[in-house]
């Protein structure tokens, strides 16, 4: 993986309102744009252009998205003001030059569905599957860079809508932790988002009184929207905000996670992020000291050996 160069311009010099997005050495761009300045946007002469929209919002305080393309995307989104409810933002793509056309972009749209779908962090509020165009091998390789920048930038612009909880190819045992008791059984692992409990874990069939209400509440949504099917079980990987709220979901109780999370061995998750951290702190004091003797090093360097030998011979005269 290289580095890359994003240039985000504020339209009304406010983060929370227009931006335009550009990355370097690419023939694309994008708009950020909220539902509130779809109008305001008219000015802008390339959103009349064939491009792919994202329409991102909650469905019942759930991640929603609408994955669509038009050959004029202005006059789409404003339609879309009236026709679709749910949205309070939306992320638009297209080409610099007048090269892409609806071939491609059914291309995209199709390609991004697929995506989403196999991520399955968000609600995809299309009605039906985009139809695949077919284009032909030199224009999908074309699209293909297209649609890596696509998912890249819309994470970096805040929605990880095409980014899976886990990479499965890359957990190792040792990251896994598990949860064995009142019968129940689960695993999961800490991520940079958060803790992840993996598909197959199990859940709580109800809540002790004494649980919190956000916690209970919580728990029901699952139920409802199928992240937890009849049998109490996780349908899919499901991101929690924190161990604590993972472990409590599926005790049914009110816990804490860096102690009801287990390793392999029976070590706990507190356990070994402190073990963690006393190898970091003791990595760090080695290089402190490391820096310490090079500077000593450095002072004595422009002292030679001669002079070090001269200055005995005077000392003992």
């Amino acid at each position: 993986m290289y580095q890359k160069k994003i240039e985000l311009l504020l339209l009304d010099g406010n983060p929370n309102e227009r931006i335009l997005c550009n990355l370097a050495n690419w023939d694309g761009f994008c708009f950020k744009i909220p539902k509130t300045k779809i109008k305001a946007s008219r000015d802008r002469n390339e959103l009349q252009k064939p491009g792919i929209y994202l329409l991102f919002g909650k469905k019942d305080d759930i991640d929603t998205v609408y994955i669509g393309e038009a050959e004029s995307v202005y006059e789409r989104l404003l339609q879309h003001l009236t026709s679709k409810e749910f949205w309070n933002e939306c992320i638009v793509f297209m080409k610099k030059d007048d090269t892409l056309n609806k071939a491609h972009i059914k291309y995209i749209e199709n390609s991004l569905y697929k995506t989403a779908s196999e991520a399955n962090r968000y609600i995809i509020e299309n009605n039906s599957i985009p139809t695949k165009s077919n284009i032909s091998e030199f224009d999908a390789a074309m699209m293909t860079e297209f649609i890596d920048n696509i998912k890249m930038l819309t994470n970096v612009l805040g929605y990880k809508v095409f980014g899976k909880v886990i990479e499965e190819q890359k957990i190792e045992e040792e990251e896994i932790y598990y949860i064995n008791s009142i019968g129940l059984q689960a695993k999961g692992m800490l991520t940079n988002e958060g803790f992840v409990v993996f598909k197959g874990s199990q859940s709580n069939s109800e809540f002790k009184e004494a649980s919190s209400p956000s916690l209970r509440n919580k728990w029901l949504l699952l139920k409802e929207n199928g992240s937890i099917d009849s049998n109490n079980l996780f349908s899919k990987d499901y991101l929690f905000g924190s161990p604590s709220t993972a472990a409590g979901i599926i005790l049914g109780r009110n816990a804490n996670g860096l102690t009801e999370w287990k390793n392999k061995d029976k070590q706990s998750l507190k356990s070994q992020l402190e073990k963690e951290s006393d190898k970091l702190t003791e990595e760090l004091k080695n290089q402190v000291n490391e820096i310490v003797k090079n500077k000593i090093k450095e002072t004595i360097k422009p002292i030679s050996n001669e002079s070090i030998d001269a200055l005995f011979e005077e000392t003992m005269k």
